[in-house]
């Protein structure tokens, strides 16, 4: 896909993968595909608007966003740019802004163009095209929202704009954006059906579920926590918009046999042999089968779980033994991490992994930390999302959900108390019971301690979000909407204790990071973009 400065018809992608009658198609000026030619049946608006889908996200987005954040580091390769955006080291010319840049605004332009010409198609019934129009102007607002998360102010484009206008589009402002993203989901939330009247075969499409929780989610990032509850509550205490709730098993939430349960609100879908993701190859441990380690946890991740009685790891009464530390943790750590003496499961079979250098007797065995190799960098590596059933290089068909029950209850819970309205009630229906959920069992974990006040609530609250999602790919926004980022991207990001005892009590130095508060919480706009349109203005620290 070309740059926005050219914009021009995704023709190839389109042609090979859904359109027929191509050769008729080559006659037509490539920025204005409007031809009858193509807009005859409701089929090929439904082509359209699946290149749309495929374009909403991806997996090594979705995965490595975690290493541009203190919760993992990418330690081989710069995937999505995540090793550079962690450091601090990069500039308007970062690969990871261009092709963000791109992705958007091929989606976005996608979605006009079906906008724009799914009314010339006869013969279709009206329910049906109003509700692929409301799904395709939710992806556009998504493709938007992402755009003014990472960059602020950026081109707002309503219609399939020419190439002439591309080379001069201004940036628009983000209040702006945002407005017209939040009066788009408004106007769709009654359009779109809730997940339980979609039917088998459509499992996965856009609800008026996700609208209310994509729409949540920019009231959240911009800290508008009124507006937040107002938006959560229809999810939590009715069913107008659905019906949701937590999945019983935290562990199993990820496996393929529970997708499409009722957390999920809404996924990328994946279909095995025909469209998967293999991202796993490469953080999965080496014994398991993997390639090599590209991605892996962090030491201040692991450190983030509390023991089992709710207690930090840094609470002199919290029974942590730094000898033996991934015992009595919380039960999201096992779910979710893979650790030194880690009985991994895999189709019936259980084997141990070995990360502490010499402690493997099997010395056919691969190591699993071995520093400059290619194992982990940090003595950790990823559970979470590992399916059994894949097949060859950890290709999987399993769905990864960008919207899940679990992230509604976690936004009012926050809402809530930066209103000041955190109780008994309201803790026992989203913390307390995504505790329960996860396996938590004694009552110093589960009850409501209303002497912490604010502050510390909002440090649990803060904390209790960073586990249940970890490596889900939202730690990064989460570090930049509280302002928290120069605090935990600055200095040594941590692995293991498998270093020297002089150096940070033998925790590894794996990589030295630096947040420039007065610049990088926009990233730049990409210079190639800038060098074709000079009506995009840079954001202030970039050049």
């Amino acid at each position: 896909m070309k740059k926005l400065s050219n914009y021009t018809i995704i023709l190839s992608a389109c042609c090979t993968l859904f359109w027929t009658g191509c050769k008729e198609l080559d006659l037509a000026p490539e920025n204005t595909f409007t031809d009858l030619t193509y807009w005859t049946s409701e089929a090929k608006a439904q082509s359209m608007l699946n290149t749309a889908y495929s374009q909403m996200f991806d997996s090594n987005r979705f995965f490595y966003n975690e290493g541009a954040s203190d919760n993992a580091y990418n330690g081989r390769g710069d995937n999505a740019g995540a090793a550079s955006l962690a450091a601090g080291t990069y500039d308007p010319s970062l690969g990871r802004l261009q092709s963000q840049w791109d992705n958007n605004y091929s989606a976005i332009k996608t979605c006009n163009i079906l906008l724009e010409n799914i009314d010339n198609v006869e013969e279709m019934d009206e329910s049906v095209r109003e509700r692929m129009k409301a799904e395709a102007r939710f992806i556009r607002a998504y493709q938007h929202f992402q755009l003014t998360t990472w960059f602020g102010d950026v081109p707002l484009l309503e219609r399939d704009i020419t190439i002439e206008e591309a080379q001069s589009v201004s940036r628009t402002p983000k209040s702006q954006v945002l407005d017209f993203i939040i009066s788009e989901l408004a106007d769709i939330s009654g359009i779109l059906p809730t997940q339980q009247e979609l039917a088998a075969a459509e499992r996965g499409r856009i609800t008026s579920g996700a609208a209310m929780a994509l729409k949540a989610r920019v009231h959240l990032y911009e800290g508008q926590w009124q507006q937040v509850v107002e938006t959560t509550e229809p999810l939590i205490f009715g069913d107008d918009y659905g019906s949701y709730g937590l999945f019983p098993s935290y562990e199993g939430l990820f496996m393929p046999e529970n997708e499409y349960n009722q957390e999920d609100i809404l996924s990328m879908q994946y279909v095995p042999q025909f469209r998967t993701w293999g991202q796993f190859f490469d953080m999965a441990p080496l014994s398991a089968g993997a390639r090599l380690n590209a991605l892996a946890p962090t030491q201040e991740l692991v450190d983030s779980y509390l023991m089992e009685n709710g207690l930090p790891i840094n609470d002199p009464n919290s029974g942590y033994d730094e000898g033996n530390p991934y015992v009595r943790r919380d039960p999201r750590l096992k779910a979710t991490i893979v650790y030194h003496l880690y009985e991994w499961e895999d189709n019936g079979e259980t084997h141990t992994i070995y990360i502490k250098p010499g402690t493997d007797p099997d010395e056919s065995a691969p190591d699993e930390y071995v520093p400059g190799s290619s194992s982990t960098t940090t003595g950790y590596y990823t559970r979470k999302y590992f399916d059994p059933s894949r097949i060859t290089q950890f290709a999987s068909g399993l769905n990864l959900m960008l919207f899940r029950y679990a992230d509604v209850l976690l936004m009012y819970a926050e809402a809530k108390n930066e209103l000041n309205q955190m109780d008994q009630t309201t803790w026992d229906q989203t913390i307390g019971a995504l505790r329960e959920r996860a396996g938590f069992e004694v009552s110093t974990a589960l009850d409501f301690d209303a002497d912490l006040g604010q502050n510390g609530w909002r440090e649990v609250i803060r904390n209790e979000r960073r586990v249940e999602l970890a490596m889900e790919g939202l730690r990064v926004f989460d570090i930049r909407r509280w302002r928290i980022a120069e605090e935990v991207l600055n200095g040594w990001a941590h692995g293991a204790q498998f270093g020297p005892p002089a150096e940070d009590n033998g925790y590894l130095r794996v990589n030295l990071r630096s947040f420039d508060p007065s610049k990088h919480y926009l990233w730049p706009i990409p210079r190639d973009e800038r060098n074709l349109n000079p009506n995009l203005t840079q954001n202030t620290g970039w050049e």
